[in-house]
């Protein structure tokens, strides 16, 4: 296949990228400099600009691009960034994929749990209503803007991911230097539920999604284990081998972080992966222990990391 991917150099296009290549695709680049090779394809979402003509031929588009929640504290200005990296990239790329002569067969385009809001105790599935706050209202918008492909009549998944397992970056990677000094530990009281997923079992889904057509729409991606923070903590701490002892308080967080706070480490989402496992999909690593160990072989050393 002759394949497009966005946001490739990010955590999980970095990763996506190889294994698309191994199976013998053709990987296409759309990237937001001017172009290096014949690979890439430019485009500019803040300025609405995409070399539309270059996106004949395509087969599939994976659309994993988008500003990172976790860069910084939550202003009205960088809200509005990551709106725009989001919401308004989807809208320009599906509208140029809907208005091609051919459109691709499937545009897999990103999405997060944060659909869900907090929700306590209560079990996720795709069926489950959106919840309120900035990422709900975020992901619902970012999912909606892909409509114009959808309505060319081009298969769109939306992978609703949970917490990304990698050393090499996402939440894990900036947890390993402070749990790795003896410093980790529940954050408030350890209550929240936290769905989680190993970056290989990401990428194996995107896979899958590419070559099953029964799967569309919204997918949650997250193991189908999701443990409380505590529990994680514990896992984390028995996978370095590293005491747990550290308490983060809930007002500390907020005082720090804000609004991020509540909604990306004090939220709670026990989301469950019902359409994949109806699909059949099957997750090398559906238990938290295993998929830390296997994650954290590929970490940096502890020196590399800066600890002692």
């Amino acid at each position: 296949m002759r394949v497009l991917v966005t946001g490739s150099s990010g955590l999980i296009g970095g990763t996506l990228v190889p294994a698309l290549v191994g199976d013998g695709h053709e990987v296409l680049r759309l990237v937001r400099r001017p172009p290096r090779d014949r690979a890439e394809i430019a485009w500019d979402p803040a300025a609405r600009s995409i070399d539309a003509r270059a996106l004949e031929g395509l087969d599939a588009v994976f659309h994993l691009a988008g500003e990172s929640l976790a860069g910084g504290r939550w202003t009205r200005d960088r809200k509005a960034r990551i709106r725009t990296s989001r919401v308004e990239a989807t809208r320009l790329l599906a509208g140029a994929l809907a208005g091609l002569e051919r459109p691709p067969r499937v545009l897999v385009s990103v999405s997060a749990i944060g659909y869900y809001g907090n929700r306590g105790d209560e079990s996720l599935t795709e069926e489950s209503p959106p919840g309120t706050g900035f990422l709900a209202e975020l992901a619902r918008d970012w999912e909606a803007a892909a409509s114009p492909a959808a309505a060319r009549g081009v298969r769109v998944v939306h992978p609703r991911l949970g917490l990304v397992l990698s050393s090499r970056g996402g939440a894990l990677a900036r947890l390993l230097v402070p749990f790795r000094l003896g410093l980790g530990g529940p954050i408030a009281e350890g209550r929240a539920w936290w769905s989680w997923i190993a970056i290989d079992d990401v990428v194996a889904v995107m896979r899958f999604a590419l070559g099953r057509e029964s799967v569309r729409g919204p997918v949650n991606v997250a193991a189908p284990e999701p443990v409380r923070q505590g529990d994680f903590t514990r896992a984390l701490g028995g996978a370095l081998r590293r005491p747990t002892p550290f308490r983060v308080p809930s007002f500390a967080l907020r005082g720090l972080l804000g609004e991020m706070a509540d909604e990306m480490l004090l939220s709670s989402a026990r989301v469950l992966p019902a359409r994949l496992v109806a699909a059949g999909f099957r997750f090398r690593f559906p238990e938290l222990g295993e998929a830390l160990r296997h994650v954290l072989r590929a970490a940096p050393s502890a020196r590399a990391a800066g600890v002692p």
